[in-house]
Parts: structure tokens; C-alpha cells; sequence
């Protein structure tokens, strides 16, 4: 039963034996050893909190940095992009050079099949270097070719380090490989057929230019890891400018002199350009678009001092060059030739092509001039072997091609290493002869530019050959004396030379009836 009395009523408890006397918070404090297990919990909360406050710190840091660095990587990707199609498409514009200066240093009668052969040779140049060229240039293979990154399958999105995608890098290769394809054209202006020229482009933009190129230019090329100093040719005096060269020598050579041409030792001389003006316009704009082929060549906009050099280096090579082949010329034939300095230009150019990233000013203006110079001599060599060169390619491409490149070996300044995405790398300079280095780098010099020019040479005399032999490379002496603008492509750059309005006469089969018509006559105005 339940016992409603007041608790004062129902008596005290019983005492609770044994029971230890209760203490207050503040007397347990005072104990040493509370105050270490309190001290020891509370350090142990504030380390815990100090650790997850670290742990999102560095994880957020983490996060904030792989953005930036994402972010800045595809920076330099889109610089260097830019940048090196800006220099593709500078590249390309040599066409148009080459246009002005063969078609004004040769005849007239022959202007529009050395347009038509550009034009021709770019067209097939783009195909075959995008089918396979590319690929037997630029793709993984071995020492002598590569074997892979046809169609552009296969490979990586971007071409090695440089953040530059592959199809940005094909570009830029594509007009470095018609240029060299369009240079074979100027030696063998004249009395080329068309059909045969056809078939020796498909020759050195598909498989000449592209294999002969893998050892110097390929990822794992033999010259390119030559040991103890690798073979260097940073813009292309060897791999594009002494391929050119050389097949254009292989073509002079198999195709003969031009009906008519009589050489110096025979009393004669060069036959006379049609339009010299055109042709120095020309060799202006070649000049202009080499800012693309030899600055490009850096791959990366981010290199700003490297492509400064370059470009100063190459505007006193071409200086020093047209000068040279100028006082040349007023020593050696009594005046002042426009058609030699615009050459001694070019020898210029192309010297300085291959060590124009090591080299400094004066060494630039040595390299131009001594271009120039071999430039001369070479074109008196082949008036003295009668060789018959139009507008000069042999001596301009592969005589100033190999000076150039022997000439890195001598003037490099042990300063510059080679360039990278993100500007150069001096881990590893390029020192020459006259800078202190030893004689490594001239002996790889000399050893890769005499391989590729041999290679190239005996490759472009069996291809010439081979098209003579079939009929297909010499012109008949006929379409030969009334001009291959007419005999090749029934047209002529200068119709109103033939003094008839109603065009020129062009060469047309026998019993062939062509219908003439007279234009009426203007009416006199006042």
C-alpha cells in the first residue's frame, strides 16, 4: 500500500555503510592526475581537429593547383598552336615565291607550266604526305624509317612534348615538304614533259623527302641519336633545302641542257631571264615567308627570346648574303647583277637555316656570306660541267644547304640548348669549333649532311633515269622550240606577243580545223 506521508514522516533513511564522501568538481581539479588526462584529451581534440583542418587545406590546395596547372597547360598548348600554324601558313607562301622567281628567271614561252608545276606539285604533295609521307617521316618505325601513323591513325594527339596537336604539326610538315618538292622544279624548267614531273613529285614528297628526312627528323632516326653528339638541322638546310638541291642536280644532270643552250667555255652564257623583276620580286617574298620557316621551327610561342634570335639571325644571313653576291657579281662580270644578289638572298637564307637557333649575329652574318659564296662558286661549276640550271637551284639549295649545315659545327655558341613547350633547354647546348667546343659536333655535322645528299642523289638519278628511259621525263625537241606553255598546256602567259586577236597558235594535230575570229575595231572617240 502506498504510503502518502510526508517524507519527514516516514523517518530518515538508513545509512549507507561504506559509502565515500562526495567532493565537488573543483576539489577533483586540483588532483595532479585529472588535470593530465583532461590536458592529454584535450590536446588529443585539438590535434584531431588540426588534422582534418590540414587534410581539406592540402586536399583543397591540391584540387586549386591541378586546376591551375590544367588550366596552364592548355595555355601553352593553344599558344603554341597558334603560333605554329601561324608559321605553317607563312611556310605555304613560299609557293607564291616560287611562282614569281622560276617563272620570271625563266622564258617566257615556259612561265605557265612552271605556275602549273607548283600549283600541281602542292596538290599531289598534300596527298601523299597525309597518305604516307607522314608517316614514313615522323612515325615511330627504326633508325631508317618510320613504320606507322599512316592517314595520321595511330598516333598521339600531340606531337611529343610540344602541346602542339598532331594536325597543326602535319600542317607546318606538309609545307616544309612541298617546298622541298618545288625546288627540283627550277633546275629542270624548260624541257621537262608535264607527265614526267607528275610522276617525280609523287616520288619525293611520298618517299625521297619522307624517308631521307626520318634519319634527321624522325622520333628515333639514326642521325637523329648519332652518338657521341647527335646530328642537328634545326630548320632544314640539310633535310629540306640539300634534298631539294640534290634532286634538282639529278634532274639538270638526266635531262641534258635546254635546245639552244650554249655554255661559258663554249663562248656562250646562261640564257637570258624573261621578266628578272618578277623573278626578285620572288625572291622578296620567299625572303618575307622564311620568318615562318625558320622561327616556326621552335614549335612554341613561349620561347620568345629563342624566336627573337632566330629571326634577327636570319634577316643578317640574307643581308650579308645579297651583299656578297652583289660585290661578286661587280668583280667577276664587271656589274651590278639583280638576278645574282637575289640569289646570294637565298644562299643566305638557306645557309642559316639549319644553325639558326645556336648562333649568334656575327655568326649569322659569317654563315649568309659564305652561302653566298658557295652559291657563286657552284654556279661557275656547273657553267664549266655544263649543267644546265635555269634559276640557279643546284648552287642557291644544295651548295649553300651543305655549307650551312657544316657551318653549325663551327659558329654555335655553346649558349642555347634546344627549345621546348615552355621556352629552351640549356641542359644540353650545342657548342661549336670556334666557341671552345671540339670537333664532335662538326664530324656529325658532316656525316649526316653527306649521308642524306648521296642517299639523295643516287635515289633521284635511278627515279630521272628510270622516266627517261620510259619516255616520260624529256620534252620532244618540237614542243621544246615552240614552248612548253604551249606544247603542254596549249596556252600562253603573253598572248598579245603574237601580234593576232584571236590568241596565240597553239601546236594541234594534223588536218586539226580551228575557227578564227576576227574582233571588230574599237571606233575612235574623242
Amino acid at each position: 500500500m502506498l504510503d502518502f506521508r510526508p517524507f519527514t514522516a516516514r523517518g530518515r533513511a538508513p545509512a549507507i555503510e561504506a559509502q565515500e564522501p562526495r567532493t565537488g568538481w573543483h576539489t577533483d581539479c586540483k588532483t595532479q592526475d585529472v588535470r593530465r588526462s583532461l590536458a592529454a584529451v584535450a590536446v588529443g581534440k585539438l590535434m584531431g581537429l588540426a588534422i582534418v583542418l590540414l587534410v581539406m587545406v592540402t586536399v583543397r590546395g591540391e584540387t586549386v593547383q591541378a586546376d591551375a596547372g590544367a588550366a596552364a597547360t592548355s595555355t601553352v598548348s593553344a599558344i603554341n598552336t597558334m603560333w605554329t600554324l601561324i608559321a605553317a601558313f607563312l611556310v605555304f607562301g613560299m609557293q607564291f615565291g616560287f611562282v614569281l622567281l622560276e617563272a620570271g628567271f625563266a622564258r617566257s614561252r615556259e612561265a605557265i607550266n612552271v605556275v602549273t608545276e607548283v600549283l600541281v606539285n602542292t596538290c599531289i604533295c598534300g596527298l601523299t604526305f597525309w597518305a604516307w609521307g607522314f608517316g614514313l617521316m615522323f612515325g615511330p618505325g627504326n633508325g631508317l624509317i618510320g613504320t606507322s601513323g599512316f592517314m595520321l591513325h595511330g598516333l598521339a594527339d600531340t606531337y611529343g612534348a610540344t602541346g602542339v596537336p598532331l594536325l597543326a604539326f602535319w600542317l607546318f610538315q606538309f609545307a616544309f615538304a612541298d617546298t622541298c618538292s618545288t625546288i627540283a622544279t627550277g633546275a629542270m624548267v624548260g624541257r621537262c614533259r608535264f607527265l614526267g614531273d607528275l610522276v617525280y613529285s609523287v616520288g619525293v614528297t611520298g618517299f625521297v623527302y619522307p624517308i631521307i628526312g626520318h634519319w634527321a627528323w624522325g622520333p628515333d632516326g639514326w642521325l637523329a641519336t648519332l652518338s657521341p653528339v647527335p646530328f642537328r638541322d634545326f630548320a632544314g638546310s640539310t633535310v629540306v633545302h640539300s634534298i631539294g638541291g640534290a634532286v634538282s642536280l639529278a634532274g639538270a644532270i638526266v635531262l641534258g641542257p635546254r635546245i639552244g643552250r650554249v655554255f661559258a667555255r663554249d663562248g656562250g652564257g646562261p640564257m637570258l631571264p624573261h621578266n628578272v623583276i618578277l623573278g626578285a620580286s620572288g625572291g622578296l617574298l620567299l625572303w618575307f615567308c622564311w620568318y615562318g620557316f625558320n622561327p616556326g621551327s621552335t614549335l612554341s610561342a613561349m620561347d620568345a627570346s629563342g624566336i627573337a634570335r632566330v629571326a634577327v639571325n636570319t634577316t643578317l644571313a640574307a643581308c650579308a648574303g645579297g651583299l656578297a653576291s652583289l660585290f661578286y657579281s661587280q668583280a667577276r662580270m664587271g656589274h651590278w647583277s639583280l638576278a645574282t644578289t637575289t640569289n646570294g638572298v637565298l644562299a643566305g637564307l638557306v645557309a642559316i637555316t639549319c644553325p639558326c637557333y645556336w648562333v649568334s649575329g656575327i655568326g649569322a652574318v659569317a654563315i649568309g656570306a659564305g652561302g653566298a659564296i658557295a652559291m657563286c662558286a657552284a654556279t661557275d661549276a656547273l657553267e664549266h660541267f655544263r649543267v644546265d640550271d635555269p634559276v640557279g637551284a643546284v648552287p642557291v639549295h644544295l651548295a649553300a644547304g651543305i655549307w650551312g649545315t657544316l657551318s653549325l659545327g663551327l659558329f654555335a655558341t655553346g649558349e642555347h640548348g634546344i627549345p621546348t613547350a615552355t621556352g629552351a633547354d640549356l641542359s644540353a647546348t650545342v657548342t661549336g669549333l670556334f666557341y671552345g667546343g671540339s670537333a664532335s659536333q662538326v664530324v656529325a655535322q658532316a656525316i649526316g649532311s653527306a649521308a642524306i645528299v648521296s642517299a639523295t642523289l643516287v635515289t633521284s638519278v635511278a627515279v630521272m633515269y628510270g622516266l627517261h628511259l620510259l619516255g616520260w621525263l624529256r620534252a620532244p625537241d618540237h614542243g621544246e622550240r615552240v614552248g612548253l606553255d604551249r606544247h603542254e598546256h596549249a596556252a600562253t602567259a603573253y598572248p598579245e606577243l603574237d601580234g593576232s586577236p584571236s590568241g596565240p597558235t597553239v601546236a594541234r594535230p594534223a588536218g586539226h580545223q580551228v575557227a578564227t575570229t576576227v574582233l571588230p575595231r574599237a571606233r575612235a572617240t574623242r
